[in-house]
């Protein structure tokens, strides 16, 4: 089998559609379109059902796919072991984390990174889901849990806390709640119910301290925690945000300082196979590093 083929194929199979395939490829849709049907003419065999919605592979077709994402993933890694066999970490590393941590944590530190190591390609993937690391979606992760999956490597970074923050111009006009039961009285910004939260009873704002005949609401919904700390510095409310994201923040501030609300326990993890690399090991050090000069 003609290796361009396949290499074709599997931007295909990835991708769903010759479209996004010949975008990804920068290659036209048509000879994309020409390439596989080549691929199934040398085969004699469909690798895809067409359809108005896309491409699904045939039972040979998915066979195939998983055969050459394998070879790539050997491929990827041979490159990876050449690449840290030099002294100097050198390559790509994409990391993902969390929206938060992320795009607030992580992000202003990153170029800091960059420049102590600047022959390492640095891509970030900020998600909430958790990415297959073995499918190779991506080479080292932050997670607010520990993995369950045997052939994953992790390390405890660090424990994140959940405290009550609001700005203090909401503070002026508003007040400052004595105790939990005075919430009642106050506009709450909670996580939005229709995604997937970051954390376990993220929302617990909606009842620590409320009374049996309490009519606690939210005046706001949001789907992500950046989206909530905006809303909090812009004076809509009160809100419950890891320490590590409103912490010193200029104009907000900890309210209820012996409230604490839920607890995630962050970890990096990598694939058994990535153990020896050097991108992993510096990008480690630097993590805990930061993590400890945070005081969080």
């Amino acid at each position: 089998m003609d290796w361009d083929k396949l290499r074709i194929f599997y931007a295909v199979a990835q991708a769903g559609s010759f479209t996004k395939a010949g975008e990804n490829l920068n290659l036209s849709q048509s000879a994309v379109s020409r390439q596989v049907s080549a691929l199934e003419e040398s085969l004699s065999v469909p690798l895809f059902h067409r359809h108005a919605r896309g491409l699904i592979p045939t039972e040979q077709g998915d066979i195939l796919y998983r055969t050459v994402m394998d070879v790539f993933s050997k491929l990827t890694a041979a490159e990876n072991a050449i690449a840290d066999s030099k002294d100097r970490p050198k390559g790509p590393l994409k990391i993902t984390a969390p929206v938060a941590l992320g795009t607030t944590w992580l992000v202003p530190r990153l170029p800091e990174f960059m420049e102590m190591y600047p022959d390492i390609t640095v891509s970030l993937v900020v998600d909430d889901r958790e990415l297959d690391l073995a499918m190779r979606e991506a080479d080292v992760a932050i997670r607010l849990f520990p993995s369950k999956q045997p052939d994953l490597i992790q390390r405890h970074l660090m424990t994140v806390h959940n405290g009550i923050y609001a700005s203090n111009d909401y503070l002026r006009r508003y007040g400052i709640p004595a105790d939990a039961s005075e919430l009642d009285r106050h506009k709450l910004i909670i996580y939005g119910e229709d995604v997937r939260q970051p954390f376990a009873n993220i929302n617990w704002l909606l009842k620590i301290g409320a009374g049996p005949n309490s009519d606690r609401k939210a005046i706001l919904r949001v789907n992500n925690l950046p989206g909530m700390l905006t809303a909090v510095t812009s004076g809509i409310g009160v809100a419950s945000l890891p320490d590590y994201m409103a912490q010193g923040l200029s104009g907000v501030t900890r309210i209820l300082n012996d409230l604490n609300g839920p607890v995630a326990e962050t970890h990096l993890v990598y694939t058994t196979e990535m153990r020896n690399s050097k991108r992993i090991k510096v990008f480690r050090d630097f993590l805990v590093r930061k993590i400890a000069e945070s005081r969080f």
